[in-house]
């Protein structure tokens, strides 16, 4: 059983956006884009903590609607939970609706930093200990909130079957 929802978690230049479409083409599934880099291309990288809630709840209503009107498997290229981790990389912090949040998907691909990070304009967190830093955050949550997750690594075509191998053993465990 494939799981309805799969996010991908994790810092940065990890290959997230990369791996998404590739992961829908395989499972016949759709794509649900990052709201935060569209947010970060459209009004810059200043964030604030009002800014971290918008991108996610924007993010989160993107999800509902296509969740409710899209065949499964859905990918998500993040969610609110990693927007979360964000907010704590930013200000040591977070606002209560995070908290609050609890629209969580399936299964979450947590990816790994074993990749060059690529400066892009909306990036922020290239050094190797901000790196670490982020990525750490991102696992503690994903291990806090409790939901299934699977730890994705390799280059290029590895990664993409390390992900495919992770929804398959989702599946082979419910």
């Amino acid at each position: 059983m494939i799981p309805r929802t799969i996010c991908l978690h994790g810092p940065e230049s990890t290959g997230k956006t990369t791996v998404a479409p590739r992961l829908a083409a395989a499972l016949g599934g759709t794509v649900l884009d990052e709201y935060g880099r569209e947010y970060a291309e459209a009004r810059g990288t200043e964030f604030t903590m009002r800014d971290l809630v918008e991108i996610a709840r924007t993010h989160d209503a993107g999800t509902r609607m296509m969740a409710a009107t899209t065949p499964p498997p859905l990918i998500l290229d993040t969610d609110p939970l990693m927007t979360a981790v964000w907010a704590d990389m930013l200000f040591g912090t977070r606002d209560p609706w995070f908290e609050a949040w609890d629209n969580t998907a399936d299964l979450y691909l947590l990816f790994d930093i074993d990749l060059p990070w690529v400066a892009d304009g909306t990036r922020l967190f290239g050094t190797a200990e901000a790196r670490r830093k982020f990525f750490d955050l991102s696992r503690a949550e994903l291990e806090r909130r409790g939901v299934r997750w699977a730890w994705v690594r390799g280059e290029g075509e590895a990664r993409c079957a390390a992900a495919l191998s992770a929804i398959a053993a989702f599946g082979a465990e419910a």
